[in-house]
C-alpha cells in the first residue's frame, strides 16, 4: 500500500505518535486556561470545507483519547449543526472560524454586528469559548484586525487562536499549502513568531520531531478537507492545492511589486 501523506491513515499515525510521546494533548481552551503542565500539544483544526472530514478526524482522535479544537466557518456548506454536535459530543472543543471583515468588505462596525449574530447562532448549538480568524488570500483584509477596534473578551470569549498563544513558548506547525511550515504558501496563516524556524518536509518528519520530545510546547494546525481516505480524493486535493499554491505565488509576487 502506498504511504500517502495528508491521508486519514497518516493522520492516525500522527495521533499514535502524540499519545505515545511525553506531550500532553490539550484543546485551545485548556491551553488558555493554563489547565495543563509543561510539554503540552495543542491540536487545532480549521474547518474551511468538507465538515464530514472533520468528523472523521474527530473520530480517529476520540479512539486515541485525544481532545482537539475545531473551528467552523458559518458558510452554508460548513455550518452543519448535526456534524458540529457530533464532534462536540466526542469531547472536542468547537469554535468560531470568523471572516467578518471579509464579509463586511472592511467595514469594522458592520463586521462586529455580523460577528455578534454569528456567535449567537454558534452558541445555540455549541459551547463556543475560543475563536480563530479565517484567512482568505483573495481579499485585502486581515479578519483579526477587527480586534484593534473591539475586544473579543467582551463577548465572553477566552481567546483567539492567532492572537492569544504565546508564540515564544509554543512551536507552531501548519500544513497550509499542503506543505508543513512553508512560508512560501502562507499569506495570512502566520504566527507573529515561531520558536521552530526549520522546514518540515512531511508528516513523517513531524512525527519524528514529536517522538524526540525536543520542543517545549507544540501547536499543530490542520485543515480536515486536506486529509482524505481514498486515492481518488487524494489526487483531486493534490491537484487543487497545486493550483491554489500557484495562485498564492502570483498574489505574493504582485504584493512585492506593489511594495
Amino acid at each position: 500500500m502506498i504511504d500517502l501523506d495528508f491521508s486519514l491513515a497518516k493522520y492516525e499515525e500522527l495521533c499514535q505518535a502524540i499519545v505515545s510521546s511525553e506531550y500532553v494533548p490539550v484543546t485551545m481552551h485548556e491551553y488558555l486556561k493554563q489547565d495543563h503542565p509543561n510539554s503540552c500539544l495543542i491540536l487545532r483544526h480549521d474547518v474551511d470545507r468538507k465538515p464530514i472530514q472533520a468528523f472523521k478526524m474527530g473520530r480517529i482522535e476520540h479512539e486515541y483519547n485525544l481532545k482537539s479544537t475545531y473551528y467552523f466557518r458559518t458558510v452554508k456548506e460548513v455550518f452543519q449543526p448535526q456534524i458540529i454536535n457530533k464532534i462536540e459530543g466526542l469531547g472536542h472543543e468547537v469554535g468560531y472560524h470568523y471572516e467578518v471583515l471579509d464579509v463586511a468588505k472592511g467595514d469594522v462596525n458592520k463586521a462586529i454586528l455580523i460577528f455578534k449574530e454569528d456567535l449567537r447562532k454558534f452558541r445555540e448549538i455549541a459551547d463556543v469559548r475560543t475563536i480563530c480568524m479565517h484567512g482568505n488570500p483573495l481579499t485585502p483584509w486581515l479578519n483579526s484586525d477587527i480586534w484593534k477596534e473591539y475586544n473579543f473578551n467582551d463577548f465572553g470569549l477566552m481567546g483567539e487562536a492567532y492572537l492569544s498563544i504565546d508564540s515564544t513558548e509554543v512551536s507552531y506547525f501548519t500544513e497550509t499549502g499542503r506543505a508543513w511550515n512553508s512560508s512560501k504558501h502562507s499569506i495570512k496563516d502566520i504566527m507573529s513568531a515561531n520558536t521552530y524556524g526549520d522546514r518540515i518536509e512531511s508528516t513523517n518528519e513531524l512525527i519524528c520531531l514529536i517522538k524526540s520530545g525536543s520542543l517545549r510546547n507544540i501547536c499543530i494546525l490542520t485543515h480536515p478537507n486536506r486529509w482524505v481516505d481514498n486515492f481518488g480524493d487524494w489526487l483531486i486535493e493534490f491537484a487543487w492545492q497545486n493550483i491554489k499554491n500557484a495562485g498564492k505565488a502570483m498574489i505574493k509576487h504582485k504584493k512585492r511589486s506593489n511594495d
